[in-house]
């Protein structure tokens, strides 16, 4: 999957990719950054291909919108690792690179004889990143998990959901995320230290400690008052945000601006209440009042027309917002100035599709050091 996008950052960094689909991001972040990565797939193709949407809801290994998205901007290689040949070439292919990311589970490397031992023998300098559930080591090490397995066996699972009743799963992949995130973070600091050291490292990344460690607002509270964080529903954990209806659809309330432009709105409208009281001007009092406070704005938004109270708000200095269904972000004029939105053809078929693209925009940048470091890498092997 390819999208046209000027060289990044990491240009002239080689990554080999060997995950499968819990760990994909991670080698996706290399790549839209620069870094030309190789996806290395077993013949019978990568296991995200199998995962849906598909295009034009046609079930198909070429056709998988959820492997297009992970892989966006990587080569890709056919190789039966399992097989001396195909590791002989993983082998040779990894004496050139810088990096070289994996989700196997642990041990399998080395029945490959590509282990951190020969990798490290072979070429001194390449990073191996090792991206499994529960880490190298530790009692769970050989346990298999999915992503619901490990947001609930990282914390993140149970303070999601609605106050009194039971968690909820968090939306989407965020313990895959999460690991994925912390991997690209990990092997960047890996090739700085390489500079100094002239030598790569083996990291290990649990996916569990990963997604406990974007819990960080649960760590808080624990160590300030020894609680676990309540679930709380639509209000923020902060209690200064809290997600309400409007006429036409849901905004996001906030009441960490300008408080008073926003109770002098509300009071003009005729529905402000007890919160005209000199008190709600202190910001810990609003905090505690959070839920009082927010029933009576959902109250007076109910009838507002939700562009309308978006644009009066943000006039205002209100940091409100509208909440979206991820269809409408087509039409954000936002992230269509800033080219976010692109569109990606897949190898095998005609079809071009819109894809989220690199999250960020680089605006003016001379020749990275880790770009120019990995040429020096590979000159001097």
């Amino acid at each position: 999957m390819s999208e046209l996008a000027a060289p990044g950052a990491l240009a002239g960094l080689r990554v080999l990719d060997l995950t499968g689909h819990r760990a994909q991001l991670c080698g996706r972040l290399l790549a839209d950054m620069g870094a030309d990565v190789i996806k290395i797939e077993p013949p019978h193709g990568d296991d995200a291909r199998r995962i849906g949407p598909f295009l034009d809801d046609l079930p198909h290994r070429d056709r998988s919108l959820f492997f297009w998205f992970y892989n966006l901007n990587k080569r890709s290689l056919t190789l039966d690792l399992n097989d001396s040949r195909g590791s002989a070439i993983a082998l040779q292919l990894a004496r050139s690179a810088d990096v070289v990311i994996e989700s196997f589970p642990r041990g399998t490397l080395d029945k490959m004889g590509l282990g951190w031992e020969t990798l490290h023998r072979e070429n001194p300098a390449l990073v191996l990143c090792s991206i499994t559930p529960f880490g190298q080591t530790g009692p769970y090490r050989d346990f298999n998990a999915d992503d619901t397995v490990l947001t609930a066996m990282g914390g993140m699972l149970y303070v999601n959901g609605f106050p009194g009743r039971a968690p909820v799963r968090p939306l989407g992949l965020q313990a895959y995320h999460s690991a994925s995130y912390f991997g690209a973070i990990s092997v960047m600091l890996a090739l700085l230290a390489r500079d100094s050291t002239a030598e790569g490292q083996w990291i290990d990344l649990s996916m569990q400690e990963a997604t406990a460690a974007a819990v960080e607002h649960v760590a808080a509270g624990y160590f300030e008052r020894h609680e676990a964080e309540p679930r709380r529903g639509t209000l923020h954990w902060s209690r200064f945000f809290r997600v309400g209806k409007c006429r036409d659809g849901y905004i996001m309330h906030c009441t960490l601006g300008d408080w008073t432009s926003l109770i002098e709105w509300v009071k003009a409208d005729g529905k402000a209440g007890d919160l005209e009281a000199p008190e709600y001007h202190q910001v810990m009092h609003r905090y505690l009042m959070a839920e009082h406070l927010f029933d009576i704005l959902d109250d007076w938004a109910k009838d507002y027309p939700r562009e309308e109270l978006i644009e009066r708000a943000q006039l205002l200095r209100q940091p409100y917002a509208t909440v979206r269904p991820p269809e409408a972000l087509f039409d954000d004029e936002q992230l269509a100035a800033r080219g976010f939105l692109r569109r990606g053809r897949a190898s095998g078929t005609r079809a071009q599709v819109p894809l989220p693209g690199r999250a960020v925009s680089v605006q003016r940048h001379s020749m990275a050091r880790l770009a120019t470091s990995a040429a020096g890498w590979r000159a001097y092997r």
